[in-house]
């Protein structure tokens, strides 16, 4: 039975494990008011067809700490980046010069950083409920256990260990939120 819990913590680490890296990705896309070429991430273009990334159809690089440029591998790709680009609402417009397009960056006032703030804050709760639903699950996976034979001793060191295991990824997902809300409010 042993094997049976070890399992069970390894997979509810690396889900927890999951869940931070996840938080990690979202927050990357949220600009400090640099420019980077994650915040791009996730974005899709119509190629012949097909959703792609973004990142395969083009080069993406940033220029300065304001301004990003979009080299397309085909010219007319143009337009469908650009359309891609409004409909993804990132605050910016496009503007090319027939060969490369470029997205500058307006710089970030005081309220929007504070609304960006509140974003990583939304995004590192999800995380947080996402761990505690891993939590939940392997708890009652636990008490599973118990039933099929499991001793009381065996099912209340395996329930701490999960706790400990919670409490130490909500306190990474608290450090990670506080360094981008740091980021984010230096000007």
């Amino acid at each position: 039975m042993t094997e049976a819990i070890d399992a069970l913590l390894k997979g509810i680490a690396d889900n927890m494990n999951k869940a931070l890296s996840h938080l990690e990705t979202e927050v990357l896309k949220i600009r400090a008011g640099k420019a980077s070429p994650q915040m791009l991430d996730g974005l899709t273009v119509e190629y012949y067809g097909a959703p792609t990334p973004l990142s395969q159809v083009a080069n993406i690089s940033a220029v300065d700490a304001r301004t990003l440029t979009i080299q397309p591998w085909e010219k007319n790709m143009i337009a469908p980046i650009e359309r891609s680009i409004m409909a993804a609402n990132l605050g910016v417009t496009p503007q090319n010069d027939g060969a490369i397009i470029k997205l500058f960056l307006p710089p970030v006032t005081e309220e929007r950083r504070r609304e960006l703030v509140k974003k990583v804050m939304a995004e590192g709760e999800h995380a947080k409920v996402a761990v505690r639903n891993i939590r939940r699950d392997g708890m009652e996976t636990v008490r599973k256990m118990q039933k099929e034979g499991l001793s009381e001793d065996a099912v209340k060191d395996a329930e701490s260990k999960i706790q400990n295991l919670t409490d130490k990824k909500i306190i990474e997902i608290d450090q990670h939120c506080a360094g981008k809300e740091k980021e984010l409010m230096t000007v």
